[in-house]
């Protein structure tokens, strides 16, 4: 039979094919065996990968949208509503109501349609990959598969809610620094364009012997107001290398693995790549999901090629029966004291929780850290600013000076 199949492979990067096998469980060995986690799969007709009403569902499926903080809501409401006792379908239905955006409305409708026509809640919500990616899918299932959806719901809300706060905390850190450099260069620029000019026909009809400073201030003030079309263009060519990074998959590659290396930012990168890891792995493994199979889903959180590396490695350390904290340790990516606590539940046998206690010493760490990044990038900033506007200020006010003590 031909089969179509969506998958997640090693890098974390989604698949979509087909496959021609004898029945669903064939094709499920082969795909597992080239190293792919299956999200769906299902029979075609005649070849085709599927009908024209489930490519255009499937479509509007894959390109719905659902911020952070409203999947978050969406999940504890489900969470209180099935903890309380009640069904599924009606849970959701209640939830529904209570959205604003159609969107939204629209996702949780086609869950409930799905519910009501056999699909499991897992199944339904992988109709959504932009919402709920494979972390979220493969713990849903785990939780029906042990019929512990509820208690699966809340560990996947604290979960959200963390990686919530984290994201809340790297954006309060950088808005007032981005802010600040706005600021500046919109000084800057004013002055260039339309003081500084003044200052130089000023200086022009009065003859006034001009310091190497000023002379600059003023060239570079007639090159801008002369050629500005040129600079106009800069910002448009950032955009389209923020286009090219975002949107091409060699772009985002490139990203992935350099923005580890930028100085005292990059650190931080790095750490807040750790936190994700060892949160998502653990809470996978913690809903009793088979741990090559969670490392498998673990390594979407980042294109990273120094932490795939390392997923590698740990794969191979389960495989051979090997303990995954050497290797962790042996990468230079971890910290010691983090391989040590994952060495103890290892040795306990309770690796998940020794990877979520890892986990929340990772966010205090990357929360002080992220502080001090902030102490040190806004008053450099302001040193910044501040050398440049009293520099400009000062080659301006030089001639002036010169000009008064002359006349005295």
């Amino acid at each position: 039979m031909n089969l179509a199949y969506q998958a997640v492979d090693k890098s974390g990067q989604r698949v979509s094919q087909m496959i021609e096998a004898p029945n669903v469980q064939d094709a499920m060995a082969r795909l597992r065996g080239e190293g792919l986690f299956v999200t769906q799969i299902e029979e075609t007709r005649s070849g085709h990968r599927m009908s024209s009403a489930a490519s255009s569902g499937a479509a509007t499926g894959a390109n719905t949208k659902m911020s952070l903080k409203t999947q978050v809501l969406f999940t504890r409401q489900l969470h209180i509503l099935l903890a309380s006792g009640s069904a599924i379908v009606p849970a959701l239905k209640a939830i529904a109501r209570q959205f604003k955006n159609p969107e939204h409305i629209a996702l949780v409708n086609g869950c409930v349609e799905d519910l009501e026509e056999g699909l499991s809640l897992s199944e339904a919500l992988q109709k959504y990959p932009r919402v709920f990616n494979t972390t979220y899918t493969a713990i849903v299932a785990a939780g029906e598969a042990s019929a512990k959806l509820p208690q699966m719901l809340e560990r996947l809300a604290l979960m959200l809610t963390k990686r919530k706060a984290v994201a809340n905390k790297v954006l309060g850190a950088t808005a007032y620094p981005a802010l600040l450099m706005v600021m500046s260069g919109s000084i800057v620029l004013v002055m260039l364009f339309f003081v500084i000019p003044r200052f130089g026909e000023m200086f022009t009809s009065l003859d006034v012997p001009l310091p190497g400073s000023t002379k600059f201030l003023l060239g570079l003030a007639d090159v801008l107001t002369g050629y500005w079309w040129i600079f106009a263009l800069l910002p448009a060519s950032f955009a389209g290398l923020v286009y090219v990074a975002v949107k091409t998959a060699a772009g985002r590659q490139w990203v992935s693995d350099n923005h580890t290396r930028v100085p005292l930012l990059g650190r931080l990168a790095s750490r807040l790549i750790q936190g994700s890891f060892l949160r998502t792995f653990g809470s996978l493994v913690g809903c009793r999901v088979g741990v090559l199979e969670a490392l498998e889903l673990s390594r979407g959180v980042t294109a990273n090629r120094s932490f795939q590396l390392l997923f590698d490695g740990l794969d191979e350390a389960v495989t051979s029966g090997r303990v995954m904290s050497d290797t962790m340790e042996e990468s230079g990516l971890f910290a010691p004291f983090i391989c040590q606590a994952i060495r103890t539940g290892e040795e306990s046998g309770t690796i998940g929780e020794a990877l979520i206690f890892s986990a929340d010493i990772m966010d205090e760490e990357n929360t002080a850290l992220i502080e001090t990044v902030t102490k040190l990038i806004e008053p450099a900033v302001l040193i910044v600013m501040g050398a440049v506007v009293g520099g400009v200020a000062v080659s301006l006010f030089m001639p002036m000076f010169d000009m008064t003590s002359a006349i005295n």
